[in-house]
């Protein structure tokens, strides 16, 4: 709003022309969508794409009206095919297909800040922990990764713990029967994020064993986010990070 009031007096742009950019905040109506146009000012990032459940067509569409507005862009369980359809308004989008996320700026960032640490239980699970640790970054935060390091082998995990407590906030991914939290909860004095995949067997049932388990965890400092919400759970953590910030200054 400022930025418009400002070149509104500079002359850049015409009164008419800010009264029809004002008409369509906070959001713009486009029948099957409505692009919140305010989000980053309420919460500190602009709103987030969902691509499952929309065409592409669709998701080229609100990206497009969202850049119009935004410096950054984020699009999540996006298919290579859905991002071929996005770089052709958006031609400096990049695609991560580990993550299957699209990322978009318009700017260059600012230092990211260190403080965030992700895990994954197995090799199966890093699709779903890197998506947590994109989102992450891409709301200006470095973050550490530390793959494969289930409980199945302890001492894997327990290598890391000189790295794990000097992590803010920690995101443990985990399908099979869901104890990585746990077990690093047990071991930090930080909040963990527990993400259950629906990486598993049969009695996994895709995922709800990791689940309930997470949310029965008997240990404190457990937080449990949706199976495969990788990007809640960096999400999170980056607003968790965001508290430290002042303290570094």
């Amino acid at each position: 709003m400022l930025q418009l009031l400002q070149k509104v007096r500079s002359g850049d742009i015409s009164p008419a022309r800010a009264l029809e950019t004002l008409e369509i905040l906070p959001y713009e109506n486009l029948e099957f969508a409505r692009p919140d146009h305010h989000r980053a000012l309420r919460q500190g990032y602009p709103e987030v794409i969902l691509a499952a459940g929309k065409t592409h067509e669709q998701v080229a569409a609100i990206a497009r009206k969202l850049k119009e507005h935004n410096e950054a862009i984020l699009i999540t369980k996006a298919s290579a095919e859905c991002y071929r359809k996005v770089a052709e308004c958006l031609d400096s989008a990049r695609y991560n297909e580990h993550a299957r996320i699209i990322t978009f700026h318009k700017a260059r960032r600012t230092k990211p800040s260190p403080g965030i640490t992700v895990l994954s239980g197995g090799t199966a699970d890093i699709p779903v922990a890197e998506e947590a640790a994109v989102t992450a970054e891409e709301m200006g935060n470095k973050v550490e990764r530390a793959y494969d390091v289930g409980v199945a082998g302890i001492h894997r995990l327990l290598d890391q713990v000189p790295r794990l407590r000097q992590a803010h906030v920690i995101v443990a991914v985990a399908g099979m029967e869901g104890a990585l939290p746990s077990v690093v909860s047990g071991l930090v004095s930080v909040p963990v994020i527990a993400v259950p995949t629906s990486v598993g067997y049969g009695a996994s049932f895709q995922g709800l064993a990791a689940l309930l388990a997470m949310l029965n965890s008997c240990a404190a400092g457990v937080s449990v986010v949706n199976i495969d919400n990788g990007f809640g759970a960096g999400y999170i953590a980056a607003l968790i990070n965001r508290a430290y910030q002042p303290k570094r200054q």
